[in-house]
C-alpha cells in the first residue's frame, strides 16, 4: 500500500521530542527492571514476574494488550463511514470479561501452568498441545506484523519519514524492553502506554469541540449523517453491523482473546491471588469501554469536521487508515508537540500489543517446545527466555513486510483471529466444560473446524481496516462446529465412560454465583460468614508462587 505524506503540515522539532520521549520511557521502564531483577534468574520470574502482580498494573496491561495501533486509527474510520453501531462492542465486552472469569480463569489459575497449551496435554493429549501451540505461534507472528505495520502508516502520513524506518524503530523497542525486564517490563509499559492512547484520543476530540463550538454540534451532525443509527436488530449475518453480530459475534472474537490467548491468560495468571485476577478483567473492562468510547467519539468528530468534503473519496488520503492522521495534522499541525503526541498514541498501541505477543510467544516455547524434551537449568531457561523474546521480536520485524503486502487490514486480522481462534476457543471450551470429551473428538473436530472456517471475506469487506473487535462471522462458526462435532466424536467412542481429573473441568465452586449462594448460606446457617473460606491471605495465594526464602521441597505446588 503506498501512502503519500500529507503535504500541508509537518513535524516541528516539539513533535520529535514528545514521540521520542514515548519511546525513550518504554526503554526506561525496560532497563528498570532489568537492574532491580537482576538477582532473579528463574525464568517463572522472566515470564510471569514470579507471580506476584495485582489486579490494577495486570488489568491495565490487559486493556493496552489488544487495544492496538488498528483501534486508534481504525475504530474512528469505521464510525466515520459507517456509523457508530461497534459502540455495542461494549456489551460484548462485559459478556466476554463475565465467560472468562467464571469458566476459564478458574481452571487456567487452579492448575498453576505457565503456558495454556499444558492445559491441552493433561485434557487431552500431547499431540493436541503441540497443534495449539503452533497455531498460536502462527497466529500471533501473522498478527503482530499487522499491527507493527499499521502505526509505521500514520508515521508516514503526518511526517514523510520513511516507512521502513517507522516499522523497525517499532519493532527495536518492543525488542529491547521486552528482552531485558520481562513480564513486569511489559505490564508496567503497558501501564504507561494505555494512557498515552487515551491523551491522544482527548488530545482530537477536545480540539474538534473547540472548532466546531460543542458537543451539541458535533452529535448533530453526526445524527443528521445517519451516524447515530445503531438500533438495527436485522438478524441476517451478511449486513455488517447489526446489534447481533457486533454484540455476539464479537463476545466470541472477545472470548476467544481473553479466555484461551496466551498473551491475556499469562497476565492475569500471574497475579498474586484469584481474587486479584477476577479483579484485573473487569477493571479492564473500564479500560476497554473508555477507549471504545473514546474512538467512537473521534470517530463522529472526523465525520463532523469532514462531512462535505471527504478526503478519501477526493483522494487526498489514499486509504481509510489515514484518515485520523490527516485530520491530527489539519487541525493540530499548527501547535507544535500535539501532533507528536497522537502519533506516539498510535505508537502505544503497537508496542503494548507487540510487547505481550513477543512475551507470550517467548513462554510458550519455553514451556511447551523446549521443556518437555530438555533438562534444563533454571538460569539457562532464564536466558533462553531473553533470547527467545529478541529472536521473536526479529521475526515480528519481518512479519510486517508481509504485513505490507497483504489485500487490507481487516481481511488479514479477521482472518487470522476468525479460522485459528474459532476452533482454539471450542478446544479449550470442550476440556473445560465437557468432562466426557476426548482426544479423538478433539483431534477430529479440530482438522474440520479449521477447513470450513478457511474461507475468504465478502468482496465489500476486504481492503478495510479495523480493530480486531470486528465481529468475525467464522469465528462463531468454527467454535460451534469444533464443539459440536467433538462432543458427537467424543460419545461415540466411549468418552463418556472416561474420569477426568477434576482440576481439569469447571466445577461448581469455581462460579461466584455458588460462593455467594454458600456465603450467604453459612450466614444464615451460623449467623456469621464461615471464618476459613472468607479471611484474605494478605501473602501470596498463587498456587505456583514459591518464595525464595522458604526450603525448596516444601515450596513444590501441589499435584
Amino acid at each position: 500500500m503506498s501512502v503519500a505524506p500529507f503535504v500541508g503540515a509537518s513535524f516541528a522539532a516539539a513533535d520529535y521530542v514528545v514521540f521520542a520521549f514515548m519511546l525513550a520511557v518504554s526503554a526506561a521502564i525496560g532497563v528498570y527492571y532489568a537492574w532491580t531483577d537482576r538477582a532473579l534468574k528463574s525464568s517463572d520470574d522472566f515470564l510471569t514476574g514470579g507471580r506476584r502482580l495485582t489486579a490494577l498494573p495486570v488489568s491495565l496491561s490487559l486493556t493496552a494488550s489488544f487495544m492496538s495501533a488498528i483501534t486508534v486509527l481504525a475504530n474512528p474510520a469505521e464510525v466515520y463511514r459507517y456509523g457508530a453501531s461497534i459502540v455495542f462492542y461494549g456489551l460484548s465486552y462485559f459478556m466476554s470479561m463475565v465467560v472468562t472469569s467464571e469458566v476459564f480463569l478458574p481452571v487456567f489459575y487452579r492448575l498453576s501452568i505457565t503456558s495454556i497449551y499444558e492445559y491441552l496435554e493433561l485434557r487431552f493429549s500431547r499431540a493436541t498441545r503441540l497443534l495449539g501451540t503452533l497455531l498460536f505461534i502462527v497466529q500471533t507472528i501473522l498478527y503482530t506484523g499487522i499491527v507493527i505495520y499499521t502505526p509505521a502508516l500514520a508515521l508516514n502520513q503526518v511526517t514523510g519519514m520513511d516507512l521502513w524506518s517507522a516499522v523497525i524503530s517499532t519493532g527495536v523497542v518492543c525488542t529491547f524492553y521486552c528482552t531485558m525486564g520481562g513480564l513486569k517490563a511489559v505490564v508496567w509499559t503497558d501501564v504507561f502506554q494505555v494512557g498515552v492512547m487515551l491523551a491522544g484520543f482527548l488530545l482530537v476530540i477536545i480540539r474538534c469541540v473547540v472548532l466546531k463550538g460543542g458537543v451539541g454540534l458535533i452529535i448533530s451532525d453526526s445524527r443528521q449523517g445517519g451516524r447515530l443509527d445503531i438500533w438495527d436488530f436485522d438478524p441476517k449475518p451478511q449486513k455488517r453491523h447489526t446489534f447481533w453480530t457486533v454484540t455476539f459475534g464479537g463476545t466470541f472474537v472477545w472470548v476467544s482473546i481473553y479466555g484461551i490467548n496466551q498473551a491475556q491468560v499469562q497476565r492475569y495468571i500471574s497475579c498474586k491471588s484469584i481474587t486479584h485476577a477476577k479483579l484485573s478483567l473487569f477493571i479492564n473492562l473500564i479500560g476497554l469501554c473508555c477507549i471504545l468510547l473514546s474512538s467512537v467519539f473521534a470517530g463522529l468528530c472526523l465525520y463532523s469536521v469532514y462531512k462535505n468534503c471527504d478526503p478519501w473519496t477526493a483522494g487526498i488520503v489514499s486509504a481509510p487508515d489515514q484518515l485520523m492522521p490527516y485530520l491530527v495534522m489539519d487541525i493540530l499541525g499548527d501547535y507544535p508537540g500535539l501532533p507528536g503526541l497522537f502519533v506516539a498514541a498510535a505508537y502505544s498501541g503497537s508496542l503494548s500489543t507487540v510487547s505481550s505477543s513477543i512475551n507470550a510467544l517467548a513462554a510458550v516455547t519455553v514451556e511447551d517446545l523446549i521443556k518437555p524434551h530438555m533438562t534444563v537449568s533454571d538460569k539457562k531457561l532464564s536466558f533462553i527466555s531473553k533470547v527467545l523474546s529478541f529472536l521473536y521480536g526479529v521475526l515480528c520485524i519481518g512479519m510486517a513486510g508481509l504485513a505490507s503486502l497483504m489485500g487490507g487490514i481487516l481481511q488479514a486480522t479477521i482472518s487470522i483471529f476468525g479460522i485459528i481462534g474459532g476452533p482454539l476457543l471450542g478446544l479449550f471450551s470442550l476440556g473445560i466444560i465437557c468432562p466426557f470429551a476426548n482426544s479423538k473428538g478433539c483431534n477430529l473436530t479440530a482438522s474440520d473446524s479449521f477447513n470450513r472456517t478457511s474461507t475468504g471475506l465478502p468482496a465489500h469487506m476486504s481492503n478495510i481496516a479495523t480493530s480486531p473487535a470486528q465481529p468475525d462471522h467464522d469465528s462463531p462458526i468454527g467454535t460451534i462446529i469444533t464443539i459440536l462435532v467433538g462432543l458427537f466424536i467424543s460419545l461415540v467412542t466411549g468418552g463418556w465412560k472416561r474420569k477426568v481429573d477434576s482440576r481439569l473441568t469447571l466445577v461448581k465452586s469455581d462460579t461466584t454465583v455458588f460462593c455467594i449462594f454458600k456465603a450467604l448460606k453459612d450466614r444464615l446457617m451460623t449467623g456469621k460468614p464461615d471464618v476459613a473460606q472468607t479471611k484474605e491471605n494478605h501473602g501470596n495465594q498463587n498456587p505456583a508462587f514459591c518464595n525464595i526464602e522458604l526450603d525448596y521441597m516444601k515450596c513444590n505446588t501441589p499435584t
